[in-house]
């Protein structure tokens, strides 16, 4: 099985906005990531706030051109929330409580765990907290 690694919101956003302060960084370890033959794992939770900010800052015709490539692409999966993600999600921020984590980056998470997932392309310090390996930084 290919390796697969969780990719958050902040990344999305880094590679497709050129005035994101990482863009230069999170291209360069995209392109990396695809020659290395990586898979990438998400949820529609990741793909819905990137839309929306997206859409926000740079448009129509750049939002569009990222859900192309997320929906078309064989190398990336979106993961659609079920009951038992919601449960480990809200179980998480119990145990976090004294972190400000959305519901999204619980259900992050939680997907994580249940793929046996360490590592995520994120500029999101929440995924350290939490225990995992940020592959941006």
């Amino acid at each position: 099985m290919a390796r697969r690694i969780f990719v958050d919101t902040s990344a999305w956003l880094a590679v497709m906005d050129e005035d994101d302060s990482h863009h230069s960084e999170a291209v360069e370890l995209y392109k990396h990531l695809l020659k290395s033959q990586i898979n990438f794992i998400t949820t529609i939770l990741i793909v819905s706030e990137t839309q929306i900010l997206l859409r926000r800052r740079k448009g129509h015709e750049k939002t569009m051109a990222f859900m192309k490539n997320v929906n078309e692409s064989p190398r990336i999966e979106i993961t659609y929330p079920d009951a038992r993600l919601e449960r480990e999600a809200k179980r998480i921020l119990r145990q976090y409580e004294d972190q400000d984590f959305s519901l999204t980056d619980a259900i992050s998470f939680a997907l994580m765990r249940q793929n046996g997932l360490t590592e995520a392309f994120a500029y999101d310090r929440h995924f350290a907290t939490a225990g995992y390996t940020i592959l941006a930084e």
